[in-house]
């Protein structure tokens, strides 16, 4: 079996290389972003791996986001930040939480989750309706920030070890997000 893993890996990095390469025509996405979304929807991992990818890749914006000095560029990554958590949220609450609800008994954990999202989409509307310099811009970003980070904790401690304990099909449960997200994502221009 190791063997397998071993011929499998190093043929799916040229397969990566060629798929890049050949990536100049006309069909391929616009932004880096979309690129990547794309390439998750095509190899989906399970929902949980895909949804944690998610939270690292939102936390590594609003840790940049702390070093910047320049309004024009927070502006840039606030607008990311803001719509990656919009995607993010609206896969969780069509296609995740659902699922979840059915398979877990935790319909507190599930109910705080969506409370926690009504609390971050306003917060979101907020920031889009502002420009990076605005007072509060930053605070608004920061406090964001800080909700996101007690949602995902709760998601990664406590609801993801339910979900994957329970007979939820992860993998197809990725499936579906992956292809949502892609869909939310080209819909949004990225």
């Amino acid at each position: 079996m190791a063997a397998t893993k071993t011929a499998t890996k190093p043929a799916s990095k040229p397969a990566a290389k060629s798929t890049k390469s050949s990536g100049t025509n006309k069909t391929r996405p616009a932004s880096k972003t979309a690129r990547k979304t794309a390439r998750a929807a095509a190899k989906p991992a399970d929902a949980i791996k895909l949804l944690k990818d998610d939270h690292q890749e939102v936390n590594g914006y609003f840790k940049q986001y702390e070093t910047l000095e320049d309004n024009a560029e927070k502006q840039a990554l606030a607008d990311k930040i803001c719509i990656a958590l919009t995607v993010h949220a609206q896969i969780e609450e069509e296609i995740f939480y659902p699922a979840a609800r059915a398979a877990i008994d935790d319909d507190d954990l599930l109910d705080e989750a969506e409370v926690e999202h009504a609390s971050a989409k306003q917060l979101i509307a907020e920031i889009q309706a502002m420009k990076a310099g605005d007072r509060l811009f930053d605070a608004k970003v920061t406090v964001l920030g800080e909700y996101i980070d007690h949602h995902v904790e709760e998601e990664e401690k406590e609801m993801f070890p339910e979900s994957r304990d329970s007979d939820l099909d992860l993998k197809e449960l990725g499936l579906q997000l992956a292809e949502r997200k892609a869909q939310l994502m080209a819909e949004l221009g990225q």
